[in-house]
């Protein structure tokens, strides 16, 4: 499971998930990639989940990228307790993630073999998402 070694605020306010990703909306590092069309929290579970489903998939062929970290601390109160008292304790770390945003990559596999794996790990997460290659990307900039 990911999450940060340490981190200037045990606890963040919940913040707006609104715009399109500005950075990290490129491939960077290999041939296909997985795009957000939504803007959501992405659990550092699901990221997880995600990344093993692509793996088992490519039979440890290629190479995998994860390009999104959870690094917000989500915090739940106790069940059944009162209103007051302060907020409560930090619970699990999630990724924010708005549209745009390419969340995984692959390289050194054909490009159906990819679009599968891509398609399992994308069945792993809440939100939709698209299947993108580098050929795409780079004749959609000109």
């Amino acid at each position: 499971m990911l999450l940060p070694k340490r981190v200037k605020h045990r606890r963040v306010q919940r913040g707006r998930l609104k715009g399109k990703a500005t950075r990290g909306n490129k491939i960077a590092y290999g041939d296909f990639g997985l795009v957000a069309l939504e803007p959501a929290w992405i659990t550092s579970n699901q990221i997880e989940a995600a990344r093993i489903a692509m793996t088992r998939y490519i039979k440890r062929g290629g190479k995998v990228w994860i390009d999104i970290f959870p690094d917000k601390p989500i915090t739940e109160k106790p069940a059944e307790t009162r209103m007051g008292s302060g907020k409560g304790s930090p619970e699990y770390w999630v990724a924010v993630v708005k549209p745009g945003r390419v969340m995984f990559e692959i390289a050194g596999v054909d490009v159906e073999l990819a679009r599968e794996a891509m398609r399992l790990a994308a069945n792993k997460l809440p939100i939709k998402c698209k299947f993108i290659t580098k050929e795409e990307e780079m004749g959609g900039e000109q």
